[in-house]
């Protein structure tokens, strides 16, 4: 995908594309997938610990309801939560339906839980900013933060002097902190 088919793609609302889905838009529903595939996973993988067969399940049955259940969204900009909550509570009826199997403790404590829940909504709020930025930006923070890469790495694989990196770095940060505000 290049970089225009993202930027538009970042354009479209949560209520606009469930509007579109709800008008039958198969091309709409994949981008509500795509777009909330890593979020229930992490839900179901990280929150709650499921192992991935039981989080595959578990994406399985959030996406079937979601697309079955779609007409019943009161706000369609409430998706988000909605498809968090949908897959808290099926990672929830996972570990209870595989309790007997697994004699060990299977739900994770309250705050544990909350904290992960917190660090998956702002790792989803980031990656979604990311994608309103320039290009040179989501290249350049990526490969910094995501990939772990040295000033010295980025600089030579991008041809770009090392002094500019620190910069450059700061500058996005600083864009990527506007559109958090």
């Amino acid at each position: 995908m290049d970089s225009s088919q993202r930027d538009e793609r970042a354009a479209i609302t949560d209520g606009q594309l469930v509007a579109r889905c709800r008008e039958g838009d198969e091309k709409a529903w994949g981008e509500l997938v795509e777009r909330y595939s890593r979020y229930v996973l992490a839900i179901a993988t990280q929150a709650y610990r499921l192992p991935f067969a039981d989080a595959e399940d578990v994406f399985q049955d959030v996406f079937t309801r979601t697309y079955t259940h779609l007409h019943t969204l009161r706000e369609e900009e409430a998706i988000r939560p909605w498809i968090g909550q949908t897959t808290r509570r099926l990672a929830i009826d996972r570990i209870r339906a595989t309790r007997h199997e697994q004699p060990q403790d299977a739900m994770p404590e309250s705050a544990d839980l909350d904290s992960t829940l917190e660090r998956i909504d702002l790792a989803l709020d980031v990656h979604r900013a990311m994608a309103e930025l320039p290009e040179n930006c989501r290249e350049i923070l990526d490969r910094f933060f995501a990939r772990d890469q040295s000033y010295h790495v980025i600089a030579e694989e991008l041809a770009i002097p090392a002094g500019t990196i620190a910069s450059r770095i700061s500058r996005c940060l600083g864009r990527l902190r506007t559109l958090f505000e």
